[in-house]
């Protein structure tokens, strides 16, 4: 318990209302939207064998493949309209890589975000103690702008060659019996993209976010501070900036004299004015 009161105590949760802590629980909502939506997907395809011999037919071919995509271990059987047999077949194309990428991203960049919005709000003071915080925080962030343009890239290509392979059409191909004209061959059900599709989304979408804190995080380096003091320029808004007092008029003490803000200490029976010492006026 007494833990959980020093934590709250130290609690900077202001950082929140800035652009760089807001855009960090963006960025980790949104990477649990993007590895969840890929690397939970399950998908199904249904295609039709109707064969001349109608007992030989199998009018619900059903297929079935799921992340990470490794398509040519995803096999099905299809009847070959000849005396009751039937062939194993297996779909075409290895796509893992590119899903295990994406996916592998996501998570990393969820961890990061969680563990740097613990960091601003319990240990901003650490944080902002010197350079190599908001420097470490600087780079990682650039790493992560690249490597969510890459994979969200690799995977949005990927996902077009997983919608080929598995195009009912397309698997119609692979079955023997279907190339023999006197049999019929159809596509009863094609798989759900949605799922998938929205999974490239995001992964755009954080690469927007991640790029767009770049700035953020860059003025709490003290490359942007140095910049700013070099040009003489007005401060600008800062997470480092929470709990800096800045200058303040009313500090100034009316009588002509600076001191301590709070002082309310009464005033001497002896005063100064104008370089002449004043004395009590005795009764």
């Amino acid at each position: 318990m007494d833990t959980a009161n020093k934590l709250a105590s130290v609690a900077t949760f202001q950082i929140l209302k800035l652009p760089l802590g807001f855009i960090r629980v963006l960025e980790w909502l949104f990477a649990i939207f993007a590895f969840a939506t890929c690397g939970g997907y399950t998908g199904q395809l249904r295609v039709s064998v109707d064969c001349m011999e109608k007992a030989s037919s199998n009018l619900s071919i059903a297929i079935d493949f799921s992340y990470p995509f490794r398509l040519h271990q995803v096999s099905f059987e299809a009847p070959l309209c000849e005396e009751m047999r039937s062939e194993r077949l297996f779909l075409s194309g290895d796509y893992s890589s590119s899903a295990e990428f994406f996916v592998t991203i996501s998570v990393f960049a969820f961890l990061y975000s969680l563990m740097a919005t613990v960091v601003y709000i319990f240990y901003h003071n650490k944080y902002c103690e010197n350079n190599r915080g908001p420097l470490i925080d600087f780079i990682v962030t650039v790493v992560f702008s690249f490597l969510w343009l890459v994979s969200s890239s690799a995977w949005a290509k990927a996902l077009s060659d997983v919608k080929m392979a598995t195009d009912p059409d397309e698997v119609q191909l692979l079955v023997s019996a279907c190339k023999d004209q006197r049999n019929k061959c159809g596509s009863v059900q094609g798989p759900r993209w949605s799922g998938l599709n929205t999974s490239v989304v995001f992964g755009f979408l954080n690469f927007v976010l991640w790029a767009g804190n770049i700035w953020f995080v860059f003025k709490e380096t003290g490359w942007h501070k140095g910049a700013v003091k070099q040009q003489g320029g007005p401060p600008e808004k800062q997470s480092c900036s929470f709990g800096q007092q800045a200058y303040n008029p009313s500090s100034f003490d009316q009588s002509g004299g600076y001191g301590a803000q709070g002082d309310q200490s009464p005033p001497s029976e002896y005063s100064q004015v104008g370089g002449s010492t004043l004395y009590p006026n005795p009764m």
